[in-house]
C-alpha cells in the first residue's frame, strides 16, 4: 500500500527549475534513502511533502489518515529549557485535548453546572469522551513514551536536566526525533539525520530507524548508515528520480549496471538510427532520378518511422557524464617521522582531558582518530596547530612535513566571510584572475559565485572551497576533521580516491565509517583520556572491539 503518492511535480526556486514533472510512490513501511549530489532538490522535495514548500503544479497525495514526522536539516533549541522539556513537549492534537480537559473541569467546578442535573450530565459525558480520546493517543503514556525513545536514541536520565541550548547539533536532531517518534506518524522525513552524530550515537539512530513502525524517507550523505538502514535507494539527480531496491551497496552496483546498459542501447540505438537515415538518403536521391514512385515512399516510410519513435518517447538518452570535482593532493615526500606526540596532557581548568597520550604518524600511514564527542578529538588537532598550549608534553612535526589542515566547521575560511572565493585563491597562491577562475570551476563552482561572499555559501561549497585552498598549499601532512560531513557522495567518493593515492601521511577525525573503511589503515581512539590504537580500518576496530 502506497503511503504518499506525487504525481508529475514541478518546483521552481527564484525562477531556477529544481525539478520537473516528477512521480513517486511512498510504500507503508518502505525505508527509503534519498541521495543525490548537493543542490539537485532533495530538501525541496521533503519540503514539498510537508507542504512547506508549495509546487508549480503536480499534486502530493497522502492515504487517509496518514501522518508526516519531518526532521530539518538545522534544528534551533529555545535557551531556558532543558532537554527533558524539549523531548517531552505535547503534540498539538494532545495539547488541544489537555486543554478542553481543563475547560471541563473549570466547568464541572461552576454551580451552574453541577447545580443541573441534565447540563452535569452531558458535561461528565463530554469528559468521558474527551478522556477516551486522550488515552487513545497515547496522552497518559506520553512522558513514559519519551523516555523510551530518548533511551532508544542513546540519552540516559543523566542527560534530561542538559540545557537544550548547550547541546550539539546532532543530540538537538536526536531529541526532536526523540519527540516525533512518541507521535508515531505513518512517515517519518528526516533531513539529514547523522550529521554531527558520533559513532555511538550513530549506532543507536540505526537500531531506531530499523525498527521504527512506519515509513521513513532519509537523506543522508553516511553510505554506512544507508547500507544498515534502508530497503531502497532513491536517487535525484538532473531533475528525474529512479528507484532501486535494496541498501546503498546495492544501489552502488545497480546504478553503474543501468548507466552501462543505457549507453550500451543508446549506442545499438543511433547506429540503426544512422543506417536509417543512410537509407532515406538513398532513397531519396533514387527518387529525384526518377526511378519510380516506390523510393519516395520507402524514404517517406522510414522519416514517419524515426518521426514515431521520438513521439513515443522510445529514443534512449546519452549518459551524461557527471560532473565532478577535479581535486588533486601531490604534497610529495616528507620526514619518515611525519608526527610524533610524546606524554601529551590537555584539560581546561579542573578537567582534564587526557594525559600521557602517545602516537606517532609515519610517512605514508592513514590514520583515522575515533571517539566520543568531548573526548578531546579536535582539541588534539588545535595543540598540533599551536592554536592551544598542552598542559604537559612534546609535539613534533617533521622537519620536512608541511601542514595542511581541514577544520570541521569550517574556521579556516573565517577571515574571508566577506570575501570571495576568486581573492582567496589568488591569497592562497598568487596567480591571474583567469587562472584563478578555471581553478575554482574545477571545484564545481558557477562562474557567478566567484565574486559573491563566502558568507552566503552552503556548508557543501565551504567544504569544497577548503578543499581547493589544501591543493594549493600541497601539503604533505594532513590533518583533516570530519572532511565528509558536509560533502555530498560523489565530492566523498573523489575524496577518497585522491586520499588513497596521496603520498604523504593523514591523520583524520571522522564519524564516516564508510570512509574509515576505504581510506585508513590504523584507527586510533581516543577515550576516557587515552588513545588505543587497532591496526585495519573501522570494520576492523568494530570486530576487535567484539561490537
Amino acid at each position: 500500500m502506497h503511503v504518499i503518492h506525487i504525481d508529475r511535480l514541478t518546483v521552481t526556486h527564484a525562477a531556477r527549475l529544481i525539478f520537473k514533472d516528477l512521480s513517486w510512490s511512498i510504500g507503508d513501511h518502505e525505508r527509503i534513502g534519498l541521495v543525490g549530489p548537493n543542490g539537485v532538490g532533495k530538501s525541496t522535495l521533503l519540503k514539498a511533502i510537508t507542504g512547506e514548500v508549495q509546487p508549480d503544479s503536480g499534486t502530493i497525495s497522502l492515504y487517509k489518515g496518514t501522518r508526516l514526522g519531518y526532521l530539518p536539516q538545522s534544528i534551533d533549541l529555545p535557551a531556558g529549557r532543558t532537554l527533558w522539556e524539549e523531548a517531552r513537549a505535547v503534540p498539538p492534537e494532545l495539547a488541544a485535548l489537555e486543554h478542553e480537559l481543563a475547560r471541563i473541569e473549570a466547568s464541572l467546578a461552576d454551580p451552574a453546572v453541577y447545580g443541573d442535573a441534565g447540563k452535569l450530565e452531558r458535561m461528565l459525558a463530554r469528559q468521558e469522551r474527551t478522556l477516551a480520546e486522550y488515552e487513545q493517543r497515547g496522552g497518559l503514556k506520553h512522558d513514559s513514551s519519551v523516555k523510551a525513545a530518548l533511551s532508544q536514541l542513546g540519552f540516559s536520565p543523566a542527560d534530561y536536566d542538559l540545557p537544550a541550548e548547550s547541546l550539539s547539533g546532532g543530540q538537538k536532531k536526536l531529541v526532536v526525533l526523540a519527540r516525533l517518534a512518541v507521535r508515531q506518524p505513518e512517515v517519518l522525513l528526516l533531513d539529514e539525520p547523522d550529521n554531527h552524530l558520533d559513532l555511538e550515537a550513530k549506532r543507536h539512530l540505526e537500531g531506531f530507524l530499523r525498527n521504527y513502525d512506519g515509513a521513513v524517507v532519509i537523506v543522508s550523505h553516511d553510505r554506512y548508515l544507508l547500507d544498515e538502514t534502508v530497503t531502497h535507494i532513491a536517487e535525484l539527480d538532473a531533475g528525474k528520480l529512479e528507484m532501486y531496491a535494496g541498501n546503498y551497496s546495492a544501489y552502488a552496483v545497480e546504478a553503474e549496471l543501468r548507466r552501462l546498459r543505457q549507453q550500451q542501447m543508446y549506442v545499438a540505438q543511433q547506429k540503426r538510427i544512422d543506417q536509417i537515415e543512410a537509407f532515406i538518403k538513398i532513397s531519396e536521391e533514387k527518387a529525384k532520378a526518377d526511378l519510380g514512385e516506390r523510393h519516395a515512399r520507402q524514404a517517406a516510410s522510414r522519416r514517419k518511422m524515426l518521426a514515431r519513435m521520438e513521439a513515443n518517447g522510445e529514443m534512449v538518452e546519452r549518459v551524461q557524464e557527471r560532473r565532478r570535482m577535479e581535486l588533486s593532493l601531490e604534497g610529495g615526500r616528507g620526514s619518515q617521522k611525519a608526527l610524533e606526540l610524546k606524554q601529551l596532557a590537555m584539560g581546561f581548568g579542573d578537567d582534564l582531558l587526557f594525559m600521557d597520550i602517545d602516537l606517532l604518524v609515519q610517512h605514508g600511514e592513514r590514520v583515522g582518530l575515533v571517539g566520543p564527542n568531548g573526548a578531546g578529538k579536535s582539541v588534539l588537532f588545535k595543540l598540533i596547530l599551536g592554536q592551544l598550549t598542552p598542559l604537559d608534553g612534546i609535539i613534533k612535526i617533521g622537519p620536512s612535513c608541511r601542514l595542511g589542515y581541514y577544520s570541521q566547521e569550517h574556521q579556516t575560511l573565517a577571515g574571508w566571510m566577506t570575501r570571495s572565493p576568486l581573492a582567496l585563491v589568488q591569497d592562497v597562491k598568487p596567480m591571474s584572475e583567469g587562472a584563478a577562475v578555471a581553478f575554482l570551476l574545477r571545484f564545481l563552482f558557477k562562474y557567478e559565485q566567484l565574486r559573491l561572499p563566502i558568507g552566503g555559501f552552503s556548508g557543501g561549497e565551504r567544504s569544497r572551497l577548503q578543499l581547493a585552498c589544501l591543493m594549493l598549499q600541497n601539503p604533505n601532512l594532513l590533518l583533516l576533521d570530519e572532511p565528509t560531513n558536509n560533502l555530498d557522495i560523489p565530492s566523498t567518493e573523489v575524496l577518497e580516491g585522491v586520499l588513497d593515492e596521496f603520498e604523504g601521511a593523514i591523520l583524520t577525525i571522522s564519524h564516516d565509517r564508510y570512509f574509515l573503511d576505504r581510506v585508513v589503515d590504523r584507527v586510533v581512539e581516543l577515550d576516557a583520556g587515552a588513545v588505543t590504537g587497532y591496526l585495519g580500518g573501522y570494520s576492523d576496530y568494530l570486530e576487535r572491539r567484539g561490537r
